[in-house]
């Protein structure tokens, strides 16, 4: 649920988690039987688990283990069918995996993963059980938060102004002069994109830094949009979730004028990226 902090715009929320990076067989293709296994992620487990109702689809189905030697998936049985990523499909496959990341670590599916059989299944945890136990064990007891920083350009821009004496002159000569501003304006946009920029790369420095001690490891991604100037994965030890939590918040009062959107805890999407693909030994 969005709250507000201090001075700063600091808003939390729980989204729907991005698609991890494993390549797996995906849903919709044509099969010879109506029903298979969808995968939601991989944990570290020796004995059965049940988790409750909470499978993908119209008539939700109950969300269960299948084992190779300590790792299991988490599966649900599920129609051979596109299982088309609505926002009640995706909610549902990450209400899983926020379920299970309760009490274990766990490594990620993209959305829409479904095998035929649990035998599929139990061949692709046997074919990359190193690659999944040194994973596990490297994310064990560690979430995902995301921080989207955002700001509002024209006040930054004023603020700018109002600071840089070279764009104030030039700001004033295009406002009282007559004739042709045409050179004054381009000199103007050249040092308000260079400050804009200098800004940016300072303010999002700052934030890295000031969330080094209370992380493990984070990860840049691109901006989306005019008003995103950081775009950021955090991987937090269990332990330190309420320390970065709250140094998020002490973050968000520093900065008066960004606006922060905290998400989270995740399934390490953004520090996972195992790549597989199971081959069928019978079609």
């Amino acid at each position: 649920m969005p709250v507000a902090h201090g001075k700063g715009k600091l808003e939390r929320a729980r989204l729907p988690g991005a698609p991890a990076k494993g390549l797996l067989r995906e849903a919709g293709a044509p099969e010879e039987i109506n029903e298979g296994k969808y995968v939601y992620c991989v944990i570290k487990s020796e004995r059965p688990l049940s988790f409750g109702l909470l499978g993908i689809g119209p008539e939700p189905s109950e969300v269960h283990t299948v084992h190779y030697k300590d790792i299991a998936a988490i599966v649900s049985n599920t129609p051979m069918v596109v299982l088309d990523p609505t926002r009640d499909n995706v909610l549902s496959h990450q209400r899983v995996n926020e379920t299970v990341m309760q009490d274990h670590t766990v490594i990620p599916m993209s959305y829409g993963t479904v095998f035929k059989t649990d035998d599929d299944i139990m061949e692709l945890l046997r074919s990359a059980y190193d690659a999944f136990t040194d994973v596990l064990n490297k994310m064990q007891d560690k979430f995902e938060f995301g921080l989207k920083v955002l700001w509002d350009r024209d006040e930054i821009i004023h603020e700018i102004e109002s600071e840089d004496e070279d764009i104030r002159r030039l700001k004033g000569e295009i406002s009282t002069q007559k004739g042709s501003t045409y050179f004054a304006r381009m000199q103007y946009g050249r040092l308000i994109d260079a400050a804009l920029q200098s800004k940016s790369e300072r303010y999002v420095t700052e934030i890295f830094e000031a969330l080094r001690n209370v992380s493990v490891a984070s990860r840049s991604n691109k901006p989306i949009g005019d008003r995103m100037i950081m775009n950021a994965a955090f991987l937090v030890a269990r332990s330190l979730e309420q320390a970065f939590d709250a140094r998020v918040k002490d973050i968000g009062q520093r900065y008066d004028k960004l606006t922060f959107k905290f998400t989270g805890p995740w399934p390490p999407y953004n520090f996972v990226n195992i790549r597989l693909r199971l081959e069928r030994a019978h079609n």
